[in-house]
């Protein structure tokens, strides 16, 4: 068997790429690795000096993924997890250890190369193989339990909960005319770039409208159909609309919007210290399934 290739690609080149790869290991397993390509696409919402940066790619002979090194920039406190430049090495399901080791140190050399001295990542409690990988180059913990990855069946879905007097659901591409929810909590979102990426879809971003025209809350789901996972990112109620049920209708009216599009598995993610979400998503079915911890670490 030949080696894999290396090239680098950047912008949504790259973005196209890494879609591709993580759609090729999400098929191969239902639930293994950190991240969906939808996650990745939603990133790319928010402009980022990590853009067009060369990342780094391993193809088969066949050209298709097998591997990549990218780096992305949270530095503009875009992430309520990461808050530096974060590492994603990408590997198939089946890749060696000895393989992994390959990706994490071609990406880190090539983030060095780049001028950038240190990195951060986060890693699944059970990869024995990737902590061991980054103790031998000298990486710490830095945050227990940043985040917990949940999924659920789409026919274990619960029914549709009601949706509370005086208020309505909208689909983005029902309310182009009007500024999209997301641009009130992020200053550097831009809905433009968000149309770019190839798993958006306006009819699957919720938002909950109040008797008054006024958003309350926003969820926004994406399908894959390549792989029929959905992902749901990102979801928020804002605060004077709270404790209406308005969280548990967007998450079950999306969830069941995915599941009738074709969607046989759906991923959310949770911080630890907002207990809340984690017991909304777990009544409605989402079961934790990886508890993934922060690594901070020299790139040389």
């Amino acid at each position: 068997m030949s080696e894999p290739r290396q090239e680098q690609r950047s912008g949504l080149a790259a973005l196209e790429t890494l879609t591709t790869l993580l759609q090729r290991r999400r098929s191969a397993h239902p639930t293994k690795g950190l991240y969906e390509a939808a996650e990745l696409q939603f990133w790319w919402s928010i402009p980022r000096r990590s853009d067009e940066l060369d990342q780094l790619f391993w193809f088969d002979a066949d050209d298709q993924p097998v591997a990549a090194a990218a780096i992305f920039d949270f530095s503009s406190a875009s992430s309520l997890v990461y808050q530096e430049l974060t590492f994603c090495p990408f590997v198939l399901p089946d890749a060696t250890r000895e393989f992994l080791a390959e990706v994490v140190g071609g990406g880190m050399a090539l983030a060095g190369t780049q001028g950038f001295e240190a990195v951060e990542l986060e890693v699944e409690q059970s990869d024995a193989d990737m902590q061991a990988i980054l103790a031998d180059r000298r990486f710490a913990l830095k945050e227990h339990e940043v985040l917990i990855e949940a999924w659920i069946q789409s026919a274990d879905r619960p029914e549709v909960s009601p949706l509370h007097d005086g208020y309505r659901i909208e689909p983005r591409s029902a309310l182009i005319d009007r500024p999209h929810f997301l641009s009130g909590r992020s200053a550097t979102f831009d809905e433009e770039r968000l149309s770019q990426v190839s798993l958006y879809r306006p009819e699957f971003d919720l938002v909950a409208i109040d008797s008054e025209g006024t958003d309350a809350g926003h969820c926004l789901f994406w399908l894959d159909p390549v792989t029929a996972t959905g992902v749901v990112e990102p979801m928020r109620v804002n605060d004077d609309h709270q404790q209406r049920g308005l969280a548990r209708h967007l998450l079950t009216r999306g969830v069941d919007l995915l599941a009738q599009a074709g969607a046989t598995r759906i991923s959310i993610g949770y911080e630890p210290d907002n207990p809340a979400s984690g017991r909304l998503y777990r009544s409605v079915g989402f079961q934790d399934t990886q508890h993934n911890d922060l690594y901070s670490g020299p790139t040389s």
